[in-house]
């Protein structure tokens, strides 16, 4: 066996291959002669009937790496660099000796793996993250526009103006008149452009996820929009690879660092370790509730948020239900079930609820809240033997 640990960088990538007891070093380029010296090398291994398998960073182009090692037979295992503080905090830190390191834990098995997604899911990704960056540039944009507005007083304007073209062709006009118009005027044919793009990057994410299960089933949850149940998807990518849902908040960065040390537990603020995005994502579906309260006041989940909410504060009470809502999306997923009312529903609440709306003449639509049924006791056929008391077989015996 041959354990190669690899060191990899932009422009280059270090190699320290284990082999019986013994270590060799090489320096390859990321181009393809470097790519075909290294290969040489494998080749010569394999002759000689050895089994080659390789270990590198997670890093920026890990993808195309371990995809070039792929293709060529090799087995590949990428490493989360957060758990692997032998590299990282290293007082030594040089290219060779990071190598060496990741081909000696390789060789022990003691190497934390980390999991990269599917093609797919990157490139869903980086579709949001462009369109995320366009919308934050839209907002700079228009605060300048709105600060415009201010200095000059215009109060006719409505603060939705510049939300159709229709509006910002009338702020325009009423800038020109205030002799400002060549200033508002390159701001605002960047807003089309950018809200062209916008467009053309939804239209294309809306093609890629057509038939998506996922996005289907996550559509059903109240609240949870396109481009939430988008990002759900995209930074979720495969919920099997999570054993559980405590599994999936902790990837989330929802679950709360513990320190517990001999008679002393220690609980914090939740890790941050997961995905920003992702994080967002669960936060916005919980808003997406809150907005919706007329429909969801019944919920355990809102109900629970409230007194959260009087007791720890909006920001606590918003985390806590984000997490609720992942361990609710884990469950979905992995049974593949639409999101179901009657779970989450307090059933006398909703009855109330619905009483109440009848009687002020709405028309109410009869909620389908799953009935549980009491389970049936058998009973026993045994008959009670009464037994005579103390006092009685005293008395019987006196008398």
């Amino acid at each position: 066996m041959v354990n190669v640990g690899v060191d990899l960088h932009k422009t280059q990538f270090t190699v320290c291959a284990r082999r019986n007891g013994e270590q060799k070093f090489g320096k390859f380029t990321t181009q393809e002669e470097g790519y075909q010296e290294f290969f040489a090398h494998v080749s010569a291994w394999q002759e000689d009937g050895e089994e080659v398998r390789v270990a590198v960073e997670s890093t920026g182009n890990t993808r195309y790496f371990k995809n070039r090692m792929e293709d060529a037979g090799l087995e590949v295992k990428v490493i989360n660099t957060l758990k692997m503080k032998v590299v990282n905090e290293s007082v030594k830190k040089t290219d060779k000796h990071d190598a060496a390191t990741i081909a000696e834990f390789l060789e022990k098995d003691m190497l934390p793996e980390a999991q990269l997604c599917s093609r797919e899911s990157e490139q869903l990704r980086r579709l949001l993250k462009v369109r995320t960056s366009l919308v934050k540039t839209q907002t700079v944009l228009k605060n300048q526009i709105h600060a415009l507005i201010s200095s000059e007083g215009l109060e006719a304007v409505k603060s939705g103006a510049l939300q159709s073209k229709k509006g910002r062709k009338e702020v325009l006009n009423a800038l020109n008149q205030c002799e400002n118009g060549l200033v508002a005027q390159p701001l605002l044919e960047m807003l089309d452009r950018l809200e062209q793009n916008v467009n053309s990057i939804e239209k294309q994410l809306r093609t890629m996820v057509k038939g998506d299960r996922t996005v289907e089933l996550l559509m059903t949850i109240p609240g949870c929009g396109e481009i939430c149940s988008w990002t759900i998807r995209a930074y979720t990518d495969d919920i099997k690879r999570f054993a559980n849902p405590k599994k999936y908040t902790s990837f989330a960065g929802l679950a709360p660092w513990v320190q517990n040390s001999n008679e002393t537990i220690r609980h914090g603020k939740i890790t941050k370790r997961g995905p920003k995005e992702l994080r967002t994502a669960l936060v916005q579906v919980v808003m997406g509730l809150r907005r919706m309260k007329a429909k969801t006041f019944t919920w355990h989940l809102v109900k629970r948020y409230d007194l959260l909410k009087q007791s720890k504060g909006s920001g606590k009470a918003i985390i806590a239900t984000a997490r609720k809502v992942a361990v609710i999306i884990w469950h979905m997923l992995t049974r593949e079930e639409m999101f179901k009312l009657e779970r989450v529903t307090d059933p006398k609440l909703a009855k109330k609820a619905q009483n109440m709306r009848k009687t002020m003449g709405e028309k109410v639509e009869e909620p389908q809240v799953e009935k549980r049924e009491k389970p049936v006791k058998a009973k026993c056929s045994r008959k009670k033997i009464k037994t005579p008391g103390v006092a009685r077989e005293k008395k019987k015996n006196v008398g």
